[in-house]
């Protein structure tokens, strides 16, 4: 998807609050910024599709993290915590 594509559906995803397609536009968006070598692009999209995915409760947050992770800008997820 070309980027002018992809930013229009960021914009209407948002304007929808669509969830799902912000967690999918949005890793979409970083594995372009990823592919051209651009990693601080690539996890500002992918900070974002995680906290879409957090909110949506997605089961994407899992590897999201983990790319977010890989990068070494995110701790990886634990299991809940019962303090």
């Amino acid at each position: 998807m070309d980027r002018a594509t992809l930013d229009a559906g960021l914009l209407q995803a948002h304007a929808d609050h669509d969830l799902p397609g912000l967690i999918t536009l949005y890793t979409q968006a970083a594995d372009q910024a990823e592919a051209a070598g651009d990693i601080d692009a690539a996890c500002f999209f992918l900070t974002q599709a995680f906290v879409f995915a957090l909110e949506d409760g997605a089961p994407e947050a899992i590897p999201l993290n983990q790319r977010l992770v890989t990068h070494g800008r995110a701790h990886p997820i634990t299991g809940p915590r019962h303090d």
